[in-house]
């Protein structure tokens, strides 16, 4: 008699080799044939275009599309059957069983943030991109508002943070840097992240987009290269800014007590958010990171001109010299005054 565990196996087997057969009859590209069409859509008028590049980019791809879409005939579409759906929780059960308990969970689902034929790895994303989700519900405009009753220059924060760094338990954080790109030809237009396409223009022949920084091809970029790109006059329009980003993205959407304080980021001492990265943009939309040496954050002048977390650069020892300059100010004046009170009488009778 079967064990339930070689139940379940045998059942799981199963459905494995099924979701094989149905690959081999509906092979990927297959899928894409007809859903990497812009000009497709549903019965229903629905737009269910997928683009094939993002997709590839993505860790569905590896599995397949019948993976999660398991129920598509050999007939499909003319049998007028619409295929499942698999759900998310599936296969990211703890990530599910996380997000269940946060602040989210009744408000919005996976497919709300997260499109699943190009979701992309955070280190993928740029913290730009990282916010444009939450501003799909949250007016970027209105968090500035609700924030700025306590949070000194407060757009200056949500531009230089994804909403993650600060609204979830996520840890391990990094500097990341990209090229932004002046918008139009104005002199004091707004920066948005530069493009695969915008950084290209600037390059001659076929030449890799981190070649702009990463001068001598060694996929690492040292203060004298920051320096050279910062002090480029051909690159009036551009700038490099600093997002503070987390490696360990967790979906624990909560308000954590301890992001009021500003000493979470502020006073984390000179060795601290020295890790930093470029983001360079590619031809799918993704982002890939090159390491920089360390110090670009001390640097402030040609190193990262346009970052600067006050506080976060503090040394030991100057606090201790300042504080002894501050208590010797204090001792002085109270010194003198005890010393002008005691000598009241005397200057009294001179008088």
């Amino acid at each position: 008699m079967l064990t339930l565990r070689s139940t379940i196996l045998a059942v799981s087997l199963l459905g494995v080799m099924t979701a094989g057969a149905l690959a081999a009859d509906k092979p990927q590209e297959q899928c894409l044939g007809c859903h990497g069409d812009r000009n497709i859509s549903g019965t229903s008028g629905s737009h269910i275009y997928i683009d094939p590049q993002q997709y590839s980019q993505t860790t569905h791809a590896i599995i397949g599309c019948t993976s999660c879409h398991e129920a598509v005939s050999s007939s499909h579409p003319d049998d007028g059957i619409r295929p499942s759906r698999a759900t998310c929780k599936e296969c990211h059960g703890p990530v599910q069983k996380e997000y269940a308990a946060s602040l989210h969970a009744n408000n919005a689902g996976c497919a709300d943030c997260h499109n699943p034929h190009a979701v992309k790895q955070p280190m993928a994303l740029s913290g730009r991109d990282m916010n444009a989700m939450c501003a799909k519900c949250h007016d970027t405009a209105r968090m500035v508002t609700v924030h700025d009753k306590w949070l000194p220059q407060a757009n200056l924060h949500l531009d230089a943070l994804p909403c993650i760094t600060c609204h979830t338990g996520s840890r391990n954080y990094v500097i990341t840097m990209y090229i932004e790109k002046r918008a139009g030809n104005k002199p004091h237009g707004d920066f948005k992240v530069a493009t695969y396409q915008d950084l290209t223009q600037l390059l001659p022949g076929d030449k890799e987009v981190k070649s702009l920084i990463d001068t001598n091809g060694d996929s690492f970029i040292s203060l004298a290269e920051l320096r050279t790109f910062n002090r480029d006059a051909r690159h009036d329009g551009l700038r490099l800014w600093g997002m503070m980003t987390p490696e360990k993205v967790t979906h624990s959407y909560q308000i954590l007590d301890n992001r009021w304080d500003c000493t979470f980021c502020h006073a984390s001492g000179p060795r601290a958010l020295q890790t930093s990265f470029i983001s360079f943009p590619d031809r799918n939309g993704t982002f890939a990171r090159v390491a920089v040496e360390k110090g670009a954050i001390l640097d402030l002048l040609y190193g990262t001109p346009d970052f600067y977390m006050m506080g976060s650069t503090r040394s030991t020892a100057l606090s201790i010299v300042g504080g002894l300059i501050i208590c010797g100010g204090m001792a002085f004046a109270g010194i003198h005054g005890t010393f002008r009170f005691l000598t009241r009488n005397n200057r009294n009778k001179e008088h």
